[in-house]
């Protein structure tokens, strides 16, 4: 089975998530700036929330999608707003990408909102999770 991580973060919040659920399914974490090269069966795709919404990278990295992938898990974190699950499946469906029903979320850390989050904790979680996913 192919897997492959990809993620974008600002603050380093997706990031920490993004490691920890690479290193659960013996892969690099990488951002979107890099492109997927070949056909996956499971991406999983990192993201977070800005002013409401999904960064522009990771709308970019969608819709240069060219290669075939099986499922998109979507993992996020954010303050304000619970999960990117709903924007980036439009996002996903527009391609003919099928996003997987499971997903990872934990709220991520903003000034003094949720500090310390993702923890270490979250990063066990969101690897525990990605395991029961690919097995």
């Amino acid at each position: 089975m192919k897997v492959e991580v990809r993620y974008y973060t600002r603050s380093g919040n997706t990031k920490k998530l993004a490691e920890a659920i690479a290193k659960a399914v013996g892969v690099e974490a990488r951002t979107v700036d890099e492109p997927l090269k070949e056909d996956v069966d499971i991406l999983f795709l990192g993201s977070s929330v800005y002013a409401y919404g999904v960064d522009d990278s990771i709308k970019k990295f969608i819709s240069n999608i060219d290669v075939r992938v099986g499922k998109v898990v979507n993992f996020s974190t954010a303050a304000l707003i619970k999960s990117t699950y709903k924007q980036v499946g439009k996002l996903l469906e527009k391609k003919g990408i099928t996003q997987a029903e499971e997903e990872f979320y934990c709220k991520g850390s903003f000034g003094s909102i949720h500090k310390g989050k993702p923890d270490e904790k979250d990063c066990k979680a969101a690897a525990e999770f990605a395991k029961k996913v690919i097995s």
